[in-house]
């Protein structure tokens, strides 16, 4: 039987190194060569700064490289790293605590819309292969003084070389990495383990931190509590669904010609999300921090827009056929639709999003109390937009039928896409048609606001997620819709003519906390008019 003679300790570190950088960085190397030139000062400058990941890694390995942590630390790092660059190389993604966050909080339908033929390869040739071989790969220890003084000749043999490195090329390793803080964000493993400790300590801080109150003089003004009639205002999560794309916005294709029909909708141009991931995007719209102060533990740990609501006496709801609602709506009813078993709308254990509107008309007949209902989409979730909408919305064809993005055309790539919004149209005008039938009994406001946007190939990204001040304007360009009933004008004070006028006003979902509680009539501390989009066109807050 062939026998491996055993390796030191240090050989397979330096071993392991190397095949971290080459095996799993593609992304990161294809980076590199477009921002350094291929003349001879960049060759030089491309060598330095592989030698530099390198001896980084190469240290990092050698202080943990103890008899029982080294392999089962090499295993681990090798199969978790080669689905990470699969995800990488597919998506154009970059990996840092938000997209951790974003993974770690998605749903089962999701992570099955992610699994592919070419995922399990990647799992095969890149993480198992070599896990295997590193388990049966024998490694020699010397004793543990002589190990210890073998780690600290090779950990100064690094750390030497990391500074020669540097002080060589400080002009342009210091140009390259000032101008270009993205790389960072592309180095596997490197990357998602920074993102790891991150998420684990904003977990750990928020779970040892008191729920923290805010809004606790919330009360509605003395006029809407004198209404002669209920009201029903319905706020739309979208999902992923980007401006450039909104028929309404001004896009080629008429993607929204229902709501275009529709009297009384009103589309807003200049609409930016507060983060590029859901797991952002919802908690901070929902919140008062605004996107520059949002920190995620903070939002996990105090109250948002819907218990200042629900404090001001009104009913608050959470229909969701989408991945939960991030902690948002922890405090109010919450009904989960999206594994439901209707024939029409569900299969494959997913619906569409027409089944948040079942129900809604009894609801409405029913209604006890002024009452705010959230509808939280699937809307246009990738990367298998196909299975977003039903048959008979594929309007825009050939469309791709994969989740590996980057092997489908970008035209079938964009019908696909294009016809979740034509679907998103239909819910919305749907939705309208219902609260317009029901106006007789009660007045009834839609706002439509997608979480964020979506990449479709454009600077070989796809999906979303990326970091927001490296992210391109087609995953934070955004839509906000909205349409009320005359009763609804009539009941608070709402000038749509005056909306009208102000449609291209730069906003954003910093927007959304203050704007409900202006349109509601919540009297509140923790209200902002500055940040009501609607305070100019209603009379009713303006004068508070």
């Amino acid at each position: 039987m062939f026998k491996v003679k055993p390796l030191r300790a240090e050989w397979v570190t330096l071993i392991a190194s190397l095949f971290l950088l080459l095996g799993f960085n593609q992304v990161l190397w294809q980076h590199v060569f477009s921002v350094i030139p291929g003349d001879g000062q960049g060759l030089l400058l491309r060598l330095a700064f592989a030698l530099l990941v390198v001896c980084a890694f190469n240290f990092i390995l050698t202080l943990l490289a103890f008899k029982p942590v080294l392999k089962p630390l090499l295993i681990t790092l090798f199969m978790v790293s080669a689905g990470v660059a699969y995800f990488m190389n597919q998506y154009g993604v970059m990996i840092d605590v938000g997209m951790l966050r974003n993974t770690a909080e998605t749903n089962a339908t999701e992570v099955r819309d992610l699994l592919s033929f070419k995922l399990g390869a990647y799992i095969l040739l890149l993480g198992v292969l070599p896990a295997l071989i590193v388990y049966k790969l024998p490694i020699s220890y010397r004793p543990w003084h002589r190990e210890l003084l073998s780690k600290l000749v090779v950990s100064v043999a690094c750390v030497a070389t990391l500074g020669g490195v540097a002080l060589v090329n400080y002009q342009g390793l210091a140009s390259l990495f000032r101008n270009h803080h993205e790389l960072r964000l592309m180095i596997v493993p490197s990357n998602y383990i920074g993102a790891t400790v991150a998420y684990a300590r904003e977990q750990i801080g928020s779970a040892s931190m008191p729920m923290r109150l805010i809004g606790e003089d919330a009360v509605r003004a003395k006029s809407a509590q004198q209404h002669a009639r209920k009201s029903l205002t319905v706020l739309v999560v979208g999902e992923s669904l980007r401006a450039q794309n909104f028929g309404l916005l001004g896009y080629e294709r008429d993607t929204t010609p229902e709501l275009r029909k529709q009297d009384g909708v009103i589309a807003f141009s200049d609409v930016h999300s507060c983060g590029t991931e859901t797991a952002v995007s919802v908690p901070c719209m929902f919140s008062n921090l605004t996107r520059k102060n949002y920190d995620a533990t903070q939002a996990k740990t105090q109250e948002g827009l819907l218990d200042v609501l629900k404090r001001a006496s009104l009913d608050v709801r959470w229909k969701d056929n989408q991945s939960g609602c991030k902690g948002t709506c922890d405090r109010v009813t919450f009904v989960d639709v999206s594994n439901l078993t209707d024939p029409a709308l569900c299969a494959n254990n997913e619906c569409h999003d027409e089944i948040l509107l079942q129900g809604l008309g009894e609801m409405i007949d029913n209604l006890q109390q002024d009452t705010v209902l959230v509808l939280h989409q699937m809307g246009s979730h990738g990367p298998e937009y196909y299975k977003r909408y039903p048959k008979a919305f594929e309007r825009f064809t050939p469309v791709c039928k994969s989740n590996a993005l980057n092997q489908c055309s970008e035209q079938s790539i964009i019908n696909a896409y294009d016809n979740t919004v034509l679907y998103t149209d239909h819910v919305l005008s749907s939705l309208i048609d219902v609260l317009r039938s029901k106006q007789g009994q009660v007045d009834s406001a839609m706002l439509y606001l997608s979480d964020h946007g979506e990449s479709l190939g454009e600077y070989n990204l796809f999906l979303h997620g990326t970091p927001y001040m490296l992210a391109p304007d087609q995953q934070k360009h955004v839509p906000l819709v909205t349409w009320f009933s005359e009763g609804y004008k009539r009941a608070y004070a709402v000038d749509t003519d005056c909306l009208k006028q102000s449609t291209s006003q730069p906003l954003s979902q910093d927007n959304l906390f203050h704007s409900m509680l202006g349109l509601l009539q919540v009297q509140t501390q923790v209200y902002n008019p500055q940040l009501d989009l609607f305070a100019g066109c209603h009379p009713a807050q303006a004068a508070r």
